[in-house]
């Protein structure tokens, strides 16, 4: 299996959807069977999984965001969350995907972040998860669905207690950038993402796509790590005729212009949420496939910021330490001729690609419909 880290800054990658919405429509009791699933019917989550492999997602995410010892606890499993890791990781291994993600979700504790005692407890409940994976083969930790700055900080320090393995990290924004709790913006859980260990600095969002790609934008001027962005689908619904406010994605052909889009500004792993279905799988993948991801910073980098052309990983520094940190901010009136050229080339490139989507979400919509006919809806 290919090593993720060596793609960091580099290729797109799709990352799966998430299969709770399809087993609910056939009436799985998520809240209360999803773990059980895992090790009674692994078949039934391979097969839904199978179709996100064929959809094109190079990144298959295991069935365990209730993996910690609270919430297995809460569906009388704390004796079997060894069994539902090792079956969580087999279901996937068969389908033979280019990276697996271990995705571990909130602990639901509840947290006082002034209490050594409440840190140390819920930092040990990410501990825990972490160790029941230690003896299987995958690429990588995704620390997901995070609504505040102190769960994200025990969670990236319980994983990195016990594992050196590279997390993927990602938190529930709004669409202005403030936490989904509240009480905190997305430049703090950068911060935070910087400091204790992430490799990757992701959010999920509901917001359109005009929203997503300046949060990506915001991200990328908070840190050097590269970048993930969940696109929450509120409801799958073809016949609605276009993009709302509160449905922004309500089509597979509604996530490419914002695969596009959010590639220019700077994000190098996609996947669509909520109700999303296989088909928007196959559109993020239809839409970056052969792509290499378009780090907004290339200007600096072609001049020798500490991130070369090799794609090797900058060390995180503050931002006002970042060598070049002011130059690379979107809208810097104060950009070299070179510069200038850069990003003009960078837009064309971005059209360019533009102009191809059509083409290519007719190819996938193809492939797609031959590859679910058989299969249910896509």
């Amino acid at each position: 299996m290919p090593d993720i880290a060596l793609r960091f800054h580099k290729d797109m990658l799709v990352v799966s959807s998430p299969i709770a919405a399809a087993l609910a429509r056939q009436g799985v009791d998520i809240d209360r069977d999803l773990e059980l699933m895992t090790i009674l019917e692994p078949d039934s989550l391979q097969e839904a999984m199978r179709l996100e492999s064929m959809a094109g997602a190079q990144c298959l995410v295991t069935n365990t965001a209730g993996i910690t010892p609270a919430r297995m606890a809460q569906v009388g499993m704390e004796d079997r969350a060894r069994d539902v890791a090792h079956a969580s990781i087999e279901v996937l291994r068969e389908l033979k995907p280019q990276h697996i993600l271990v995705e571990i979700g909130p602990c639901g504790l509840p947290l006082d972040a002034s209490s050594k005692a409440s840190l140390n407890e819920n930092r040990a409940q990410y501990a825990r998860a972490a160790r029941l994976f230690e003896d299987e083969q995958f690429d990588a930790f995704f620390l997901n669905g995070f609504a505040t700055t102190s769960d994200l900080l025990c969670a990236l320090m319980g994983v990195r207690q016990v594992s050196d393995m590279p997390i993927l990290a990602s938190v529930d924004a709004f669409a202005d950038g403030t936490l989904a709790s509240g009480r905190a913006t997305i430049e703090d859980a950068c911060a935070i993402m910087g400091e204790y260990g992430a490799s990757v600095a992701g959010f999920a969002t509901a917001g359109g796509i005009e929203e997503a790609c300046a949060l990506a934008e915001r991200i990328e001027a908070a840190c050097n790590l590269p970048i993930l962005v969940q696109l929450s689908v509120a409801e799958h619904k073809p016949k609605q005729g276009g993009p709302t406010d509160t449905n922004p994605y309500y089509c597979p052909d509604a996530v490419v212009d914002a695969a596009v889009r959010l590639r220019a500004s700077g994000a190098q792993f996609l996947r669509a949420t909520g109700a999303a279905t296989p088909a928007y799988t196959g559109a993020l993948a239809a839409t970056t496939a052969g792509l290499d991801a378009a780090c907004r910073r290339e200007a600096s980098v072609a001049e020798g910021s500490p991130e070369g052309s090799s794609g090797e990983k900058i060390d995180f520094a503050p931002e006002g330490a970042r060598p070049g940190a002011s130059d690379a901010a979107p809208g810097n009136a104060n950009v070299s001729s070179g510069d200038e050229g850069r990003s003009a080339g960078n837009s064309q490139a971005a059209f360019s690609v533009d102009e191809q989507m059509s083409a290519l979400a007719d190819a996938l919509r193809e492939k797609v419909a031959a590859a679910f006919s058989e299969g249910g809806e896509a």
